[in-house]
Formats: C-alpha cells, structure tokens, sequence
C-alpha cells in the first residue's frame, strides 16, 4: 500500500512546517522536563492517528485487503507509513504510543476482547495504578540503586520492542458506538428489530458507523464487546446478539431465536429474490441483443431460460410472502406474551394493594363513620363559639349615642388646644422683631412704639 496522503487530514493542513518538525522530533526525554509540551504531542498525535486509523491507511495484511478502522497496529512499518515530505520521519512515535497506552487512549486488543471488567473501571490497568499511587517512592528509589531503568532513559527502538502489538482506539470505538444509537433511534419496536447474527449485524452497521469506513469482521467484534460491556446495550450469545437494556432483556431466549432463525430467511430469501430478478432483467437484454443480431436461436433458448426464471420468481416470492406472514404472526404472538405478562403483574399489585387492611369494607365504614362524628362535632364547636361572641357583645351594654357624644368632646378639645398653640406662636414672633428707634426721638415714643404694634397686631 502507498503512504497515506497526509495533507488531506486537518491537523497537518492547520499546523506550520517548523511545528510539524517539533511533533517528528524524538521527545522521550521531554515528559518530566517539559511536561506540558510533552502531553500536547501526544494529543497531537492522538487525533492524527485516530484519522490514520479511520481512514484505513495503516494498510492490512488479510487476503481480502481490508484494515482495521477501530484498532492501531503498532508496527515499526507504521513510522514508514507517516514520512511526511520535507518533515521526515516522526522519530518519537513509540514513545507517543506508550504514552496513550498509559492514558487508556489505547487498549491492547486482546485485554479489550476478554476482560470482564469495564475500560472505565478504575482497576481497569492495576499495574499503571499501582505504579502512580502506591509504587511511585518505591520505583524512584530503585531507579537510584539502578534496580530499575527510568521511562526516560529507553531508547526509541527499546520502546518499539515493549510496545509492539494491536491496540484498541477506544476513542473511534465511542464514537462509532454513539453513531450507532443515532442510527437506532426509533428502531426496535418488534423483537425482530433487536435481534442480529454476527454477519447481520455488520451487514447492517459495519459501513454506517464510521464516516466513509467499513469495519472489518476484528472491528465489529470490538464494537459489539464495548456495547456488551461498557454501553450494556446488547448481549450476545454465541451467533445472536440482542439489543436490549431493561432486565428480561438482558437474557436470550429460544423465542429469540426462533424469531431471529425466521429473520435470517426472509432476508435470505428477499437476496435471492432480488438476484433472479436481475437475472431475469439480464436475460431480457440478452434476447433484445440477440433478436437485434438476427441470433433468433440464442433468443429462443434466453427466452425458455427467462420462463424458469419467472416460475422460479413467482415461487420465491409466494415463499417470501408465508415467511414474512410467519414472521409478523410470531412477533405478534411474542407481544402478546409480553402484554399478559405486564396484565398479570399490574392485576397482582392491584390486589396487593386493594387487600391492605386499611381497604376493607368493615375498616372503611368505621373510618367514614368517625370521620362524620369528628365533623360533627368540629361543628358543634364552632357554633358555640360564635353564640359566645354574640352574647359577650350584648352584655357590654355599649351605646352608640354616648360614643358619638365623646368623640364630639374629643374634637372640639382638639381643636381649642390648635386654636391655643396659633396664639402662642403669633407672640413668639413679636418679642422676636427688633424695633430700631432715631437719636434723638422722645422716650416716650419709642417706649410706645412696642405697645401700639401690640395692639394693631
């Protein structure tokens, strides 16, 4: 296979040549000198190798030519593959590659595919949590006796040699997977909606689920497992694989299987069918062909071929037909089951609930019949106490006509006590005006002057 085409992906088309001569450079050294630089080389990388991977670049050794799109193959040849013109070689990969092993941005195939635990699970990788939580001291102090070796000090072809192996992008597994939700959006209202075999459901999503990518037979065995185990929205047993996420989903029965041994015949059969109807199509060109030819001999024997081939349709589609009546009668039957099922347990919480002490006829009528006397009597009280108001009103004896006689005193010493309080502020302001009298004016005057503003006033 040819190198990839590198300028077509974004993270080359946006980055300048000097930073991509950066991101080639071996930076095995980098990770505790320079950590933030380190780790965005590895993110870096980590989107460039997740379009390598999606993009079937990495190329395959299978006789059918197809790569994997979900998993990384960590080969020296890999290097090989990413020479980037006027660039070079990308001389740190292994130490990148490791890096995302540690970060769980790759999983090796083999741990993916037998585990039972969750990728997400915090014991997912006990060696590399061991080694940062607990082991740490402990490494550092061998790395000083020279017991161990430092990350730092493994050379790029050391790393190539711990590293080399198939690795799981849990990355383009997410996303294939929430693709594959969207796509089932709406689906799975019969039980055959959610029942596939191996083969069917690749057929189904293995070139939907990816933009422009085709899983092979090792992807969709990824993807089923990380939708098994981390989603829980399938099961598989054997060749069956069923969507579901409530608890009776979560089990294959022989219903299930019936259903799905029924779907596999409609589907076969409609392939079949729509083969002898090209095959037919194909003949009726070949007999125009030859009547144009004067060939009337090759038409006649296309012509008695076409006739099997329409018996043949005719067959096949009357079998098409009772199959898929079959299929639907069995889907129906199944809900049916599922309906009594859904009957029978809200009619036995009905009657656990009905069967409570407190709902039997004897307790009902003696809890209304208290609740009447209590009301009775709520009413009694309130009676009485409202008669008791009436009467204390009455014995106050009070007269509205001496009421009316007070509050007129009230005024009218309200309004003298104004009348009082004018007068005195009008004399205040007397004594306060200053009275300015000419040298030379009689006493007698001036001493008058104060008495006859007094009076005019």
């Amino acid at each position: 296979m040819s190198s990839p085409d590198l300028s077509a992906l974004l993270n080359y088309a946006t980055t300048s040549k000097s930073r991509l001569q950066s991101l080639y450079s071996d930076i095995h050294r980098q990770k505790h000198s320079n950590p933030s630089s380190f780790h965005a080389h590895v993110d870096w990388w980590h989107g460039t190798l997740k379009d390598v991977i999606s993009r079937g670049w990495q190329g395959s050794d299978r006789p059918d030519g197809m790569s994997n799109k979900l998993i990384l193959g960590a080969r020296r040849a890999l290097v090989d593959k990413l020479r980037y013109e006027g660039v070079g070689k990308p001389l740190g990969l292994g130490t990148t590659i490791a890096e995302m092993r540690r970060s769980n941005y790759l999983v090796p195939l083999s741990q993916f595919l037998t585990s039972k635990q969750s990728v997400y699970d915090s014991d997912w990788l006990p060696y590399r949590i061991a080694s940062f939580v607990v082991g740490k001291p402990l490494w550092w102090a061998m790395e000083q006796l020279d017991i161990v070796r430092s990350e730092d000090s493994y050379t790029e072809p050391e790393t190539w040699k711990k590293i080399e192996g198939d690795y799981v992008m849990l990355g383009l597994v997410v996303e294939a997977a929430d693709t594959l939700d969207i796509l089932r959006d709406g689906i799975g209202l019969s039980p055959a909606d959610n029942l596939y075999t191996f083969e069917g459901f690749r057929r189904e999503f293995g070139a939907k689920v990816l933009r422009g990518a085709v899983l092979s037979e090792l992807d969709t065995k990824v993807l089923i497992k990380f939708l098994e185990r981390e989603r829980r929205v399938v099961i598989q047993n054997g060749d069956v694989i069923k969507f579901g996420t409530t608890k009776h989903d979560r089990e294959i029965t022989a219903v299930d299987r019936g259903i799905l041994e029924l779907k596999t015949a409609v589907i076969n059969l409609r392939e079949q069918v729509d083969g002898i109807q090209n095959k037919i199509e194909q003949t009726s060109s070949n007999i125009s062909n030859a009547l144009r030819q004067q060939r009337k001999s090759i038409a006649l024997a296309e012509l008695r071929f076409k006739k099997h081939l329409d018996d043949l349709l005719s067959k096949r589609l009357g079998s098409l037909h009772n199959l898929e009546s079959t299929l639907i009668s069995v889907e129906t039957a199944a809900g049916d089951v599922e309906i009594m099922k859904t009957y029978q347990s809200s009619t036995a919480t009905l009657k656990a609930i009905l069967s409570h002490p407190s709902l039997q006829r004897d307790k009902i009528e003696e809890t209304m019949d208290a609740l009447a006397t209590s009301t009775a009597d709520a009413r009694e009280i309130d009676d009485a106490i409202r008669m008791g108001g009436d009467v204390a009103a009455v014995d106050v004896g009070i007269d509205d006509t001496e009421l009316e006689a007070e509050l007129n005193a009230l005024v009218e010493e309200a309004e003298k006590e104004r009348a009082a309080a004018a007068e005195q502020e009008v004399v205040e302001k007397l004594h306060s005006i200053e009275v300015h009298v000419p040298e030379g004016a009689p006493v007698q005057a001036a001493a008058a002057a104060p008495r006859r503003t007094a009076e005019a006033a």
